[in-house]
């Protein structure tokens, strides 16, 4: 899972990134600090490794793991190369998700673009910035696809459907509030086709200061103004710290622990994150487990289990037999997995089979 961090220079960016990815990204009050973008791997956090590790005394433990790219700031006019819009907007397109991060925190030291604190202009000059690069996209699609279409009349569909969006588009709204993308597979399908960046799933960080983060929230119309534009797109809306996340780096695990406890937290601002995008994007994961290695895979909600077997190797898909499984629940409840065999817990399931969370699994395949 790839996830671009986005958003205006000097909202947090580069400090988010920094906090939830020790990567040391350079992180500076002026624009455009970030100029190419930072990469940083991040484990996904999951409990059920290290029991299974201890069960089977396994030699190697292997996270899923999510990438976090911080992206230059952004700035007016980027669809026009403004700043380093064009550069900016190509990093864009390679991300499953975008993570917004709005600032909603006063700061006198930090200076602000467009001069004050404003989430909801903020959100609207990305987004503007993002339709525009996407209505240029649709505009060369749909000459394209209207010169195909005159040999295809089957491609008449697609130039419809592309006009339409284009019109969306136009009127200042998103691809991914286009109607009919939940239902209509057509639509799905040509806005698959298209690669449009507001087109992407987005989660807005609404970064707050330590006063407002732990406040009551119910209370902070910045924090209000993000949520109430979330909610018209379907998009998911995540109040953090960066500062503070910043500062729990630092600490060493039972002090982290005590730290979140102290502000009537449970996780870190990077598991929430992590949780909200896993939600998002509708993943989970399966588990593999032996002596060498116990393992946590990635897959879509859905997935079936040849496909799930293909994500540790193409031969397991292409030769698949079948797949032992056992839930992580049953097998940690019985102590082994010989104890749950006995009790009849280890299911062979075939290629119908739709994967579940937590399921402990060995494939056997042919090739």
């Amino acid at each position: 899972m790839k996830l671009g961090i986005v958003g205006l220079p000097n909202v947090g960016k580069s400090t988010l990134f920094n906090a939830i990815t020790n990567a040391g990204a350079e992180s500076a009050n002026y624009p455009f600090c970030t100029i190419d973008p930072n990469v940083g791997m991040v484990a996904v956090p999951d409990y059920r490794l290290q029991p299974l590790t201890d069960l089977y005394h396994a030699k190697k433990t292997t996270p899923a793991v999510v990438e976090f790219v911080d992206i230059a700031g952004l700035v007016r006019g980027a669809s026009k190369g403004e700043g380093l819009g064009n550069k900016f907007l190509s990093h864009i397109r390679e991300v499953d998700a975008i993570v917004h991060v709005v600032r909603c925190f006063d700061n006198d030291n930090i200076v602000h673009v467009d001069g004050s604190v404003d989430p909801a202009r903020d959100i609207e000059t990305i987004n503007l910035e993002l339709i525009l690069s996407d209505m240029e996209h649709i505009d060369r699609r749909l000459e394209r696809v209207r010169k195909s279409a005159k040999a295809d009349k089957k491609l008449l569909v697609d130039v419809d459907i592309l006009e339409k969006l284009k019109a969306h588009l136009e009127e200042g709204k998103t691809a991914r509030t286009f109607p009919g993308l939940a239902d209509d597979e057509d639509v799905q399908r040509v806005m698959a086709e298209s690669d449009l960046l507001t087109a992407k799933k987005v989660i807005y960080a609404a970064n707050m200061d330590e006063g407002g983060f732990t406040g009551d929230q119910t209370e902070n119309a910045r924090l209000a103004a993000v949520q109430k534009i979330a909610d018209e797109e379907g998009a998911m809306v995540l109040p953090i710290c960066a500062k503070l996340e910043e500062d729990i780096t630092s600490l060493e695990p039972e002090e982290k622990e005590m730290f979140l406890s102290d502000l009537g937290l449970t996780e870190s601002g990077l598991d929430r994150l992590i949780r909200v995008c896993y939600d998002l994007l509708g993943l989970m994961s399966y588990l593999t487990a032996g002596e060498q290695e116990v393992r946590a895979w990635t897959i879509t909600k859905g997935t079936k289990a040849p496909q799930a077997a293909g994500k540790i190797h193409t031969d397991f898909e292409r030769g698949f037999i079948r797949a032992e499984v056992v839930s992580y629940d049953d097998l940690m409840a019985c102590g082994s997995l010989a104890a749950a065999r006995e009790k009849g817990l280890v299911r062979s399931e075939g290629k119908e089979y739709v994967m579940q969370d937590g399921d402990v699994v060995l494939f056997r395949f042919n090739v």
